[in-house]
């Protein structure tokens, strides 16, 4: 079976009715035959048929034993940090999403777990930092916003000899891309927001565990915590899934061409995609992701300023200037000023978030269409440059 079939027929028939579409479980309780005696659910909290067939889809997707769904992709991130204990340390990609840089520096620092930020482009970096205290390998591939990427298969043999769980937060590259499983990955997190749900109109995050043992553990978490994603939004991601392939794999051929682009324009001092070959990692890249980069772009402007970033990201007509990415039209925005604000500028630097990098998100539109408004928005930067 196909890929692609594979995902469209996922989707379950309803038994009852014959709905082809997921129904939507709009309820909070469920009627019990006899105290304890019911139809597998009781409390909405616990369980809804909704969420049992996004998690059944999504974990059949990955490749995992099981898959949770949660409100939010940082309440996702937060579960699988309520693994941990006090004493416990992360190595974690340094060019790691804001969010959870914010989550592990304020909140769970003070609980007493270390992270160290290592660049895992060199996979041999975390030979510098992992020891028997190490519980968690933290890895973004590809990251945001640099788009680095790191050798998931290279990482996870690393870990393996101290007992660490790798976590591969596969947002960026999507399940069409990537199947971290396959290549050592215990556990697997999306923001669902992003390209799985695919249609901006919902924010949601799945965690996907690679054994039985991992899965009691995390739906104990998702019941004892209770950031459960509700029934509407269940079906809403469910929806997103039945076109995911079609979707990213258009993204992707717009990302190259409009990242080919850029990369022959001389205002544009960097650009970050791992569809060129002039990227670092562009053949682990090839290799892992077989070849389907994304959908994300970043780049740098040779006027290194937040001014001149400012005057790109608000010149754009397709491109939307918005915080998120993987919807169907095209987004943009200014990690410095937006998704990367809580990182202090020192370690924004470090990890090569320069003050002018600007990320795009490209959409389905016209391949054409999108690489004329950055033409009008570089041609506008310009004009205020002599100015």
């Amino acid at each position: 079976m196909g890929r692609n079939t594979d995902i469209i027929h996922s989707v379950p028939v309803d038994e009852l009715t014959g709905a082809i579409a997921v129904p939507v479980y709009q309820t909070s309780t469920f009627v019990q035959e006899a105290p304890g005696v019911h139809k597998g659910y009781d409390y909405a909290r616990s369980n809804n048929p909704t969420r049992t067939a996004l998690e059944k889809i999504v974990a059949q997707m990955e490749g995992g034993h099981g898959a949770f769904a949660f409100a939010t992709g940082l309440a996702a991130i937060d579960a699988i940090a309520k693994l941990l204990s006090s004493g416990d340390e992360i190595v974690a990609v340094d060019d790691i999403y804001g969010g959870a840089y914010r989550l592990f520096t304020h909140i769970y620092q003070k609980f007493g777990i270390k992270v160290h930020y290592v660049d895992t482009t060199d996979a041999e970096n975390v030979l510098d930092y992992i020891n028997e205290k190490t519980k968690l390998i933290w890895i973004e591939s590809p990251t945001n916003p640099t788009l680095k990427i790191t050798d998931i298969r290279r990482i996870s043999e690393i870990a393996k000899p101290f007992g660490a769980l790798v976590v591969v937060d596969n947002t960026f590259a999507s399940p069409v891309a990537q199947q971290p499983f396959t290549l050592g990955a215990d556990i697997i997190i999306h923001s669902a927001t992003k390209y799985i749900g695919g249609h901006s109109d919902l924010v949601a995050g799945l965690v996907v565990t690679k054994t039985a043992e991992l899965s009691e553990k995390l739906k104990f978490i998702q019941n004892s915590s209770g950031g459960i994603l509700g029934p509407w939004d269940c079906f809403l991601v469910i929806r997103g899934i039945e076109t995911i392939e079609l979707r990213v794999r258009r993204q992707s051929e717009n990302a190259q061409k409009v990242a080919e682009y850029l990369a022959t324009r001389p205002e544009i001092d960097k650009v970050y995609y791992p569809g060129l070959p002039t990227h670092k990692n562009h053949e682990i890249a090839k290799s892992q992701q077989h070849g389907i980069f994304g959908g994300v772009i970043s780049f740098s402007l040779k006027d290194d300023t937040v001014e001149a970033a400012s005057q790109f990201v608000t010149s754009t007509k397709y491109f939307k200037l918005a915080e998120s990415l993987g919807g169907m039209k095209s987004l943009i925005c200014h990690p410095a000023q937006m998704t990367h604000a809580s990182i202090p500028r020192e370690k924004r630097l470090h990890s090569g978030i320069q003050d002018s990098l600007i990320r795009l998100s490209a959409g389905i539109e016209d391949a054409e269409d999108l690489i004329k408004d950055i033409e009008s928005a570089l041609s506008k930067v310009k004009t205020q440059a002599r100015n």
